[in-house]
């Protein structure tokens, strides 16, 4: 069995994969090591990937490297399925990394386009089996935050999907400029890049998997 951990700046996500295939998947704000041994009781874990977009806990790599046989931290020195010409290798995030693994598994000798809309928003492109870059963006929550922060009369405003368009109140004025702001962004990138896309909200910890494999042969 393998153990994917996928930790976010917001929370942490944890999932089981047997044989290709995923047995479980949740999501954990606070990570501990008795919330990670809870998770994982049940389960003979015998591989485990880790990717952190923060600096690694110490407790949570102690944890695993005693438990676990075999335990890789996916850099951008890790055996992967394409070839990066990042002028900055060192700086690509994993969680990009996987992102493109992931849709090279959906989409096999493809261009592809990448969208991950997390804490930010990133966007990158395979080409020709290429990683030469792509664009960070702030996420719906850092926007909101920042209206708030630089601004001395613009209160904090709780993400919701509900709101007037155009807004018709503060909150809603806020709200609706944010999130139709990304998703004009969005729409735009795809417009631009003229090519179809398929919303995989596991992409991440799939593409991790398959470079834990990947990475084990």
């Amino acid at each position: 069995m393998n153990l994917i951990v996928d930790i976010g700046n917001t929370s942490t996500k944890l999932a089981v994969y047997e044989d290709g295939k995923k047995l479980s998947v949740s999501r954990i704000n606070d990570l501990s090591c008795e919330e990670l041994e809870r998770e994982l009781s049940g389960y003979e874990i015998q591989r485990a990937i880790l990717s952190s977009v923060k600096k690694l806990p110490p407790y949570i790599t102690d944890l695993l490297f005693s438990k676990i046989p075999l335990v890789h931290v996916l850099s951008y020195k890790s055996k992967l399925p394409f070839k990066i010409e990042y002028e900055t290798p060192e700086t690509l995030g994993p969680d990009r990394i996987a992102a493109i693994v992931g849709a090279i598994q959906l989409f096999p000798e493809a261009e592809i386009l990448v969208i991950d809309a997390g804490t930010a928003i990133t966007f990158d492109y395979l080409l020709s089996n290429k990683f030469s870059g792509g664009n960070i963006s702030p996420g719906l929550t850092m926007r909101l935050n920042a209206l708030n922060t630089f601004t001395d009369n613009l209160p904090l405003v709780p993400l919701s999907g509900k709101f007037s368009f155009p807004g018709r109140n503060t909150q809603d004025a806020i709200l609706a400029g944010v999130i139709t702001g990304v998703t004009y962004e969005i729409n735009e990138y795809i417009r631009t890049f003229k090519k179809k896309f398929t919303y995989s909200p596991d992409i991440v910890i799939d593409g991790l998997n398959y470079i834990l494999d990947y990475n084990a042969t």
